[in-house]
């Protein structure tokens, strides 16, 4: 029996990472009446594999990637008592491989190479109405933070 693994993205994984990312866009877009039509990117995937700051790993399932995330090291405001803290996102599992917590696989290793760089805090962002997302998110051990609010004028 085949058992999730996690690596480290390399270029050769290109093509499938800008088709998750493509994935994430399209489970937002009912979510956001804010994002604009049309073809959208949120990552430059080759910046994230080459740079020393994220750490953009997928989840693998036999020979077949089923998921991806990352954590970058970013500068917090200079009044948060940790100057820099670990900022997560591009988290997909493909449909077929939802509901067997890789989600949680891949944000062990998320949160572990995070404290291997020295950080104390990570951070996400989701949709408030993503329920199934929050919901993840905090039996992993998030906690709600600062929502954040928005209107057409």
């Amino acid at each position: 029996m085949n058992t999730i693994s996690i690596r480290t993205a390399t270029e050769n994984d290109l093509e499938i990472l800008l088709k998750f990312e493509q994935g994430v866009i399209e489970a937002e877009r009912p979510l956001d009446p804010f994002l604009n039509s049309g073809d959208l990117y949120y990552y430059d995937i080759p910046e994230m594999i080459a740079s020393k700051n994220v750490y953009l790993i997928v989840g693998i399932f036999g020979e077949e990637i089923v998921a991806s995330g990352y954590v970058r090291i970013e500068n917090s405001k200079q009044y948060h008592k940790n100057p820099k803290h670990g900022y997560i996102g591009f988290m997909y599992v493909k449909p077929s491989f939802r509901g067997q917590k890789i989600s949680n696989l891949i944000l062990a290793s998320l949160k572990n190479w995070a404290k291997e760089n020295q950080l104390k805090e990570l951070r996400l962002d989701v949709y408030s109405n993503n329920i199934s997302a929050l919901k993840s998110y905090e039996n992993f051990g998030f906690k709600k933070s600062l929502v954040n609010m928005r209107m057409d004028i």
